[in-house]
């Protein structure tokens, strides 16, 4: 992507290399699915996990692009180019996002992003690193491990720093939908749905985000030949097909599968509008 001089976003703390306490908080704000743990704790461990989300997500939990995160360990302080990097992408999200409220005869209120190292605390409890970027709707911020970068890298083979904005912009998606009462919506529909209802409604929602991360990249004027594959690539790595290896039933899905996120995130790109990412309900 090419952001030049661009503005760096304000609302951007990094608390990388710091101690953030506690251990790990099952009481809210596990905002993904984590399929990633199949890996080191099979299958049954993924089908409780699902559920748990479900639970959570009913009880106001944060949404977040994919289960399971960094498996690095130990303080590492953010990198100068990636905190500038993480800072103009928020900045531009800002920017895309306070036009599209304008022209909607509303005000944009941004979100602010957390980046850490391991674990923190956030608003819907314990943020680590296992668990993946996710947005917390109870505080209005987003909690991003900048060693997930890698990950994404190494482990999904989805390398870019278009695949790395598309993380971010997720997440801000979220924050969209939260201030559009979206997400408050679907917890609502979730609460009368059965395990299988509430889980499709997520998907809904975590595609919704997606396409509102090809929205702002769209309206951005920062894409370059060659981001658009790299995005389609992080979207086909983390759908939930792909994750889970086909060991979790379709039923238990609540990201996504591949296609579908590659098509949400396609559909943004295309229409730069929107009204098009009409996935949630």
């Amino acid at each position: 992507m090419r952001f030049g001089d661009s503005p760096e976003s304000d609302n951007f703390e990094d608390r990388t290399g710091q101690s953030g306490g506690g251990g790990m908080n099952l009481g809210g704000g596990l905002g993904m699915i984590l399929p990633l743990v199949a890996s080191r704790f099979g299958i049954v461990g993924v089908l409780i996990l699902v559920l748990g989300y479900c639970a959570l997500t009913q009880l106001g939990g944060g949404g977040g692009m994919l289960g399971g995160g960094s498996t690095q360990s130990g303080p590492s302080k953010l990198d100068p180019a990636t905190s500038k990097f993480m800072r103009q992408v928020l900045g531009s999200t800002e920017q895309v996002w306070s036009q599209v409220f304008q022209q909607a005869g509303a005000k944009y209120t941004p979100t602010r992003l957390i980046a850490y190292t391991d674990y923190n605390q956030s608003g819907c409890g314990a943020a680590q690193a296992a668990m993946g970027p996710f947005y917390c709707p109870t505080d209005k911020q987003i909690y991003i491990d900048p060693a997930f970068f890698n990950e994404l890298s190494r482990r999904f083979g989805a390398p870019g720093d278009f695949a790395q904005a598309y993380v971010i912009a997720h997440e801000v998606g979220h924050h969209i939908q939260d201030l559009e009462g979206t997400l408050d919506k679907a917890q609502a529909a979730q609460a009368s749905s059965g395990t299988a209802g509430g889980n499709q409604i997520q998907v809904g929602v975590e595609l919704q985000a997606d396409c509102y991360a090809g929205v702002w990249a769209a309206r951005s004027g920062a894409l370059e030949q060659g981001d658009i594959e790299e995005g389609m690539r992080a979207a086909e790595a983390i759908g939930d097909d792909m994750l889970t290896k086909g060991q979790v039933s379709p039923d238990n899905f609540t990201h996504g599968t591949s296609a579908q996120r590659m098509e949400a995130l396609r559909r943004g790109l295309s229409s730069g509008n929107p009204s098009s990412c009409n996935y949630a309900r």
